[in-house]
């Protein structure tokens, strides 16, 4: 089944942060793992997006988090995949290993399986990393959303289109 392509509101929003991008001379990553790389097919569903999609990376073991974003295995080992601190490190390293100005990560349990204590169906990561000056800044937010996996991923890909038109709106580029 066709997950988001044909959402008109989505489209939109894809437009208004293209549009927001381009007035701030940016470009942005993508990391994503539950999402399977659906935020950067919406985006390069837009003609024109290579003036400001730079890449994407779908990193769905955690191997592809280790070897194409720099996530340290330990990290996911003491942490689980989907924490706050991969989310952070996935953006800063799909920032790290791209030329864009921001990146957003995801990653959660879209279910119907996958869930551990504590960390149940819908549990969702995103991380977004920005260049300030030399420096790579960071930051993370987690939500919990109900339904199938396909609801939990749809609400996923809302969540981080509208996280990087905010970010987008506050940052020029370098």
């Amino acid at each position: 089944m066709p997950l988001l392509l044909g959402d008109d509101a989505l489209a939109e929003r894809v437009a208004a942060l293209a549009d927001a991008l381009r007035g701030q001379g940016l470009r942005i990553a993508t990391a994503e793992s539950c999402t399977g790389g659906l935020i950067a097919a919406l985006c390069t569903s837009l003609a024109g997006s290579s003036d400001w999609f730079e890449r994407g990376f779908v990193t769905y073991s955690n191997a592809a988090k280790t070897e194409a974003l720099g996530v340290d295995a330990a990290l996911i080992d003491g942490h689980g995949a989907v924490s706050e601190a991969v989310a952070l490190a996935m953006a800063r390293g799909a920032l790290t290993h791209s030329a864009a100005d921001l990146a957003l990560a995801v990653t959660g349990i879209a279910g119907p399986g996958g869930a551990t204590p504590g960390k149940p169906v819908g549990l969702v990561w995103l991380g977004w990393a920005w260049r300030d000056g030399a420096e790579v800044k960071a930051d993370a937010a987690q939500q919990v959303w109900p339904g199938d996996r396909t609801a939990v991923r749809s609400a996923t890909v809302q969540w981080g289109l509208e996280r990087l038109l905010v970010l987008a709106a506050g940052r020029k580029a370098r």
